[in-house]
């Protein structure tokens, strides 16, 4: 039995030791300096940022982070909780606990980048749009390219497993006008070594319909999931998904949309001899995705890139059921980003 025990610590100290060697090697490949603020690691320039507490005493609403605040080369922005410099590799963390201040329209905390390509939020060179647009010339880029690596270091610790929120946290997104033709999320069962990758297309009706159900009572702008790595609607009893990511495990995702079409490249071991390597390509212009007729696509509309932890768990019973009990109970989110580049 000793033997054996020995054998099991000897092992972990191996594979902790080669997922530290991986890290170093990824921060050196992208250049990362852990004395630098993230702001001196990588381009933040076209980018705001919210974060998980109030703006101020007098405020409900989460704070925000200017671009020109984000950017600042001399005042250096870190948040020693939220939004920070790992002190071993320098790598991008983001953290959003299951319960905090949150946006207007979400019961969701994020430590989260949102692309602003002008310098008022409300204006329509702030956005992109697909080639097909009726008005493309009015808005800041026609398509564009998100890449991040990053490592999912920590999901929730409490939540329902029959809810796809629990356990879950989005890393990236395209966010439109309403609807989101682009989330990429991570989710990973407690008693599961191996996380799942996933990402969905969310179907976007006519703005008078947003809010309205078919028949059978289904929300018309519902998500359409899409595996990459593992399963995303796993519960409890489920075998663990070994094709999937571990928490702590590097990978990459790549977001270009050219013309019409939204490309999306993900890949497990990247920078490595044998990575592996998937694609998915959707035409957001033409709408009706999957023969669902109520989705009229995203054509006639406008988008934003996302980046960082938009925590799926939540208080709430209907959407996750997780629980806030504090950070050191383990409910919160949190990400590593080696590497973040947007081109627009």
């Amino acid at each position: 039995m000793r033997h054996i025990l020995l054998s099991l610590l000897f092992a972990s100290m191996v594979s902790s030791s080669v997922v530290a060697s991986v890290e170093l090697d990824t921060a050196k490949r992208f250049n990362l300096d852990p004395n630098k603020a993230p702001s001196q690691n990588f381009d933040l320039s076209n980018w705001k940022l919210t974060l998980p507490e109030l703006a101020s005493k007098q405020s409900a609403k989460a704070l925000e982070i200017t671009k020109q605040q984000l950017s600042d080369l001399q005042q250096l922005f870190v948040h020693p909780q939220w939004f920070y410099s790992d002190k071993n590799t320098g790598a991008l963390v983001f953290v959003a606990p299951n319960e905090a201040p949150t946006t207007p329209n979400s019961k969701n905390t994020r430590s989260e980048l949102r692309a602003m390509l002008a310098d008022k939020y409300d204006e329509p060179k702030n956005n992109f749009v697909v080639a097909s647009h009726p008005n493309a010339n009015e808005y800041g880029a026609i398509g564009g390219q998100l890449k991040a690596t990053l490592s999912v270091d920590k999901v929730s610790s409490s939540g329902n497993d029959k809810k796809n929120g629990a356990f879950a946290v989005v890393i990236g997104q395209i966010h439109g006008s309403d609807n989101e033709p682009l989330k990429i999320v991570y989710r990973k069962l407690p008693e599961h070594e191996y996380g799942s990758l996933s990402w969905s297309y969310e179907l976007n009706p006519e703005p008078k319909r947003q809010d309205a159900v078919d028949s059978n009572g289904k929300k018309l702008r519902q998500d359409i999931r899409h595996n990459v790595f593992g399963k995303y609607n796993l519960r409890q009893g489920a075998s663990d998904p070994k094709d999937g990511i571990k928490i702590g495990e590097i990978f990459a995702y790549e977001v270009n949309v050219e013309g019409d079409t939204m490309k999306l490249t993900f890949t497990k071991k990247p920078g490595s001899d044998k990575p592996i390597v998937k694609t998915f390509e959707v035409n957001l212009a033409q709408g009706n995705y999957q023969g669902n007729k109520v989705d009229l696509g995203y054509k006639n509309d406008w988008m934003y890139y996302k980046a960082g932890v938009y925590n799926q768990c939540n208080t709430n019973k209907s959407s996750s059921d997780c629980q806030w009990r504090g950070m050191e109970a383990g409910d919160y989110a949190q990400a590593s980003f080696y590497q973040l580049e947007l081109k627009q």
